[in-house]
């Protein structure tokens, strides 16, 4: 999930000082010390603020602006518990054969979209097919590419993934084009989500989807200024209890300020930090309970696009990532309040985690060896190089002081770049697009495939005919020898073994300095305490639980 926010976000994406996501929360008054009070009560709004998200549609959301409401509308097979489980969620069973070439899913019956439309077999085939399709032109479609006849739906050949069966109502069956043991938790994505039959028929459906989530619209998206969810009181599962979620459309470029000064005015419930207002914002808070801290699933890099290949070449990367001192932004910057990475695949996923992958070039600053390096690559001094990033959402700061040490070593004519959100994403999918940019990810669901696969696999670059990236690789990374593990790996159902190819696949990205590590994340938020119980977590996508949250008696 790219970070904004996307993760998603952030996003995917998206997310904490360092996202574009927005969220408040409300009251200056002690509270409970961020205790649930255990007793709730039905009804209330709660309140957020958020930038204009790119896309609320589930078969196409990428960024934590628009996952948050995608999630809130949709419930699919599986989903993330907040501590990186998988989780099933309409699946009552899914049984792999021998060879995790084939899935079998049975669904709980009975449940239905909020127009009265049953969730069945069918309602996946279509769901899955929608998201795959070339008119859809999907940005998250890739999750989808290990189904039988993925290549055919998105190049328009045909209409449905020919490796979904409905073998009865309610059970579905998945042939995949090769072997994918991690295949059930990959579900827990919202691209997986179920579609009613007007999702295919009304071009304006993403204006207010219909979805058969624990919320559901009130009205549709009015852009640029609010969303509004209501209670789905026809939710198949365990209802809401909240009667309403209010999200404020807040202006990009101070995003993350309104949010801040919105929970202290008590205009919302739920809030991001700015960086500048950690500290107190922490002295403050704390004591009253409203104050929530963890580290989470998702990391912070410099992405380094390279569409033509004569700017940014590995040589040009290791020059750049020496030139860098994280340790000295974490600690300048952020105060302390972010921690220096040092591989892809963050510490949120320790089985998976090697600490210390990018070498002495993530330990601190290295003039000497940044300039060997430029010079292999022939970046010399004078060198003109963009660095793009998200304005409003805490970046402008951390992003200064990069390019700052990049001029300061390097010599560098670095051209800051401040752009919208949506904007950003734009700039990296581009056709040509070459320089850095700030990017931020956030594990769809609970495996190291999930950094690797999207990220830096070949099949996840996706152009479109005019060349444009239709989804994750930005960097346009492309090694045969990283997509054979990562392919090894997907084949191997014990899970040890399959973490240790995913590893040696990351050592060569690594390697490779395909992404260049920044940050691991830790989120850090306000929440009314005082209000509402259900506060006491965020989800896998370091969101607001929802559907866990209630007005407190």
């Amino acid at each position: 999930m790219r970070g904004a926010k996307g993760a998603k976000w952030v996003a995917g994406a998206i997310v904490v000082a360092m996202a574009a996501t927005a969220c408040s929360g409300g009251g200056n008054d002690g509270g409970d010390k961020g205790k649930d009070s255990g007793k709730s009560a039905s009804g209330g709004t709660f309140r957020l603020g958020s930038t204009e998200p790119d896309t609320i549609d589930a078969g196409k959301a990428h960024e934590s602006t628009g996952i948050i409401v995608s999630k809130a509308l949709y419930a699919g097979l599986f989903e993330n518990t907040p501590d990186g489980k998988s989780e099933a969620k309409l699946a009552e069973s899914a049984v792999a054969n021998d060879d995790c070439t084939t899935w079998t899913f049975k669904i709980k019956g009975g449940t239905k979209f909020s127009n009265g439309e049953p969730v069945d077999a069918e309602a996946f085939i279509r769901g899955w097919s929608r998201a795959a399709s070339k008119e859809l032109a999907s940005d998250v479609a890739y999750h989808l590419s290990g189904i039988d006849g993925f290549k055919d739906v998105q190049g328009g050949k045909a209409d449905t993934l020919s490796g979904l069966k409905a073998v009865d109502p309610n059970t579905l069956e998945v042939k995949l084009s090769g072997a994918d043991c991690e295949f059930d938790k990959k579900t827990g994505h919202t691209v997986y989500s179920p579609m009613p039959k007007v999702a295919l028929t009304d071009k304006g459906f993403g204006e207010a989807p219909i979805g058969n989530g624990p919320f559901k619209m009130s009205g549709k998206w009015e852009h640029n200024k609010q969303i509004h969810l209501v209670r789905n009181d026809d939710y198949g599962l365990e209802k809401a209890k909240l009667d309403k979620v209010e999200i404020t459309l807040l202006n990009a470029a101070n995003a993350q300020d309104l949010e801040y000064q919105g929970f202290q005015a008590g205009q919302f419930d739920y809030a991001h930090i700015p960086t500048p207002h950690l500290k107190p914002a922490k002295a403050k808070y704390e004591p009253q309970g409203k104050w929530f801290e963890k580290d989470t699933n998702g990391a912070n890099y410099l992405l380094p696009a390279d569409d033509k290949g004569d700017l940014l070449t590995k040589d040009a990367r290791w020059a750049i990532a020496y030139a860098i001192d994280q340790k000295a932004i974490a600690d300048g910057v952020f105060q302390g309040f972010q921690k220096p990475a040092s591989a892809i695949v963050p510490p949120a996923l320790p089985a998976s985690y090697q600490k210390g992958l990018c070498g002495d070039a993530c330990e601190g600053q290295n003039p000497a060896k940044a300039k060997e390096f430029a010079a292999k690559a022939g970046l010399k001094p004078g060198t003109p190089i963009t660095l793009a990033f998200n304005t409003g959402a805490g970046h402008e700061q951390w992003i200064q002081a990069v390019g700052k040490q990049l001029e300061d070593v390097l010599g560098l004519k670095v051209k800051l770049d401040g752009k919208t959100f949506p904007e950003l994403l734009d700039a990296q999918t581009a056709p040509g697009a070459q320089g850095l940019f700030r990017f931020a990810w956030g594990a769809d669901y609970p495996t190291p495939d999930n950094y690797l696969y999207p990220l830096l696999h070949t099949d996840s670059i996706n152009k479109d005919e005019s060349g444009k990236v239709i989804g994750d690789n930005r960097v346009r990374y492309s090694n045969p020898e990283f997509d054979k593990l990562v392919s090894q790996a997907r084949a191997l159902k014990d899970e040890a073994q399959r973490i240790e190819l995913y590893k040696k696949a990351e050592k060569i990205a690594m390697d490779d300095m395909a992404l260049i590590p920044m940050f691991d994340r830790t989120q850090y938020r306000l929440m009314a305490t005082d209000k509402f119980n259900g506060l006491d977590d965020i989800d896998f996508g370091e969101d607001p639980i929802l559907e866990n949250i209630s007005l407190k008696k």
